[in-house]
């Protein structure tokens, strides 16, 4: 296996209003196929998937709660974090954490989707992100 993620895919209880989100945030739908919102994101694609429909293909139910998996959207400047967190809060979304000072020295803060899929917002001097959007881990 390569090292590389192609597909991070959420499933939603209400597709058009997490597609609507995310639109928000000023990500672009791509329109393949009905039923499915798929987001290009740098190197990797950010699919909406329904709940029931994801279950059914993968043949699992999904718990309910908290989970264990959040996502994370790197900056290229302080003041992009709270950009980014404000307009999460705009879009509809929910501040879990506001901004601030990180203990390993730069800036972040979290927020939460319409459907409480989190997201941390940060801007890390030592993942240098690239003019296609990739990050990269220090040399």
């Amino acid at each position: 296996m390569q090292p590389r993620v192609s597909i991070i895919t959420i499933a939603v209880e209400d597709l058009d209003r997490m597609a609507a989100f995310y639109e928000a945030m000023g990500l672009t739908r791509h329109r393949i196929k009905d039923g499915v919102a798929f987001f290009q994101m740098g190197g990797a694609i950010l699919a909406l998937f329904p709940r029931t429909s994801a279950e059914e293909d993968a043949g699992i139910r999904f718990g309910e709660g908290v989970s264990k998996v959040y996502l994370a959207y790197n900056t290229r400047s302080e003041s992009e974090v709270d950009e980014v967190l404000a307009l999460a809060e705009k879009a509809g979304g929910r501040i879990v954490k506001a901004s601030g000072r990180a203990f390993w020295g730069g800036w972040y803060g979290y927020f939460a989707d319409p459907e409480g899929n989190l997201w941390e917002v940060a801007h890390n001097l030592d993942f240098p992100i690239d003019a296609e959007g990739r990050i990269a881990l220090p040399a």
